[in-house]
């Protein structure tokens, strides 16, 4: 009876045992399932504050990169207008350069052209008062040979001088022999007609050029017409 008491104690024992352990583990069981819901829901919680505060970042970010995005292409479309600018305003300098030279080319050109006018101008100063100097020089020789050589001179068109001679033939001394003098461009002596002709004309003249001798070349052309007359009427 006493060994069966013991077994009973035994068994009992080893079914409060069961039931203390059954009992832990649903305790247990349960704690630690109330442990991992809460810690869950923590997480998840985390988690949705997390992405919403990330969310609401890459949105930000999203405009920051759409502002610089905006901003690079101002930036880009501030370049282009620059560089179109840049392009004309070199484009105005080349034409402002090449007008400066043109102007430039035609102040040179005007100022050759005032040279070249002023030194036509000085030539022809010279020459008309050289051409002044021997018609005054004729002048005043003129009643001179009228007086002495039966000679007339006469002031014609385009500033020629004609000289009439008078006195050659003996048969007809009121015949006359004339000679047309002028001064051409150069500013010499040239003969222009002469009646009659006479063969040493070209050669009185360029005596006459060389000489500047307008007496002799006078009294030369009277000695030419005198030998003519003579020639004719033997």
């Amino acid at each position: 009876m006493g060994n069966a008491q013991m077994e009973d104690e035994v068994t009992l024992f080893e079914r409060d045992m069961k039931e203390f352990w059954i009992q832990f583990k649903i305790s247990y069981g349960t704690e630690q399932n109330n442990q991992t819901s809460a810690l869950r829901d923590l997480c998840k919680e985390t988690i949705e504050a997390l992405s919403e505060k990330w969310s609401k970042k890459l949105k930000e970010e999203d405009l920051m990169i759409d502002k610089i995005q905006e901003y690079n292409n101002e930036i880009l479309q501030h370049s282009k207008y620059i560089a179109e600018k840049e392009e004309q305003l070199t484009e105005i300098k080349s034409k402002l350069n090449q007008e400066e030279e043109q102007q430039k080319n035609l102040t040179d050109s005007i100022q050759e052209l005032k040279e070249e006018l002023m030194k036509k101008m000085e030539i022809k100063s010279s020459k008309n008062k050289a051409a002044e100097e021997k018609v005054e020089q004729v002048s005043k020789i003129k009643t001179l040979f009228k007086e002495h050589l039966g000679l007339e001179m006469r002031r014609i068109h385009d500033e020629q001088l004609q000289f009439i001679f008078r006195h050659i033939d003996h048969k007809d001394p009121d015949k006359p022999s004339m000679c047309t003098l002028s001064i051409n461009e150069q500013g010499d002596y040239e003969v222009t007609s002469c009646t009659p002709p006479l063969d040493c004309i070209a050669e009185l003249q360029l005596k006459l050029r060389e000489t500047n001798n307008f007496s002799a070349f006078v009294a030369n052309i009277r000695k030419a017409f005198t030998a003519l007359s003579y020639k004719q009427s033997a």
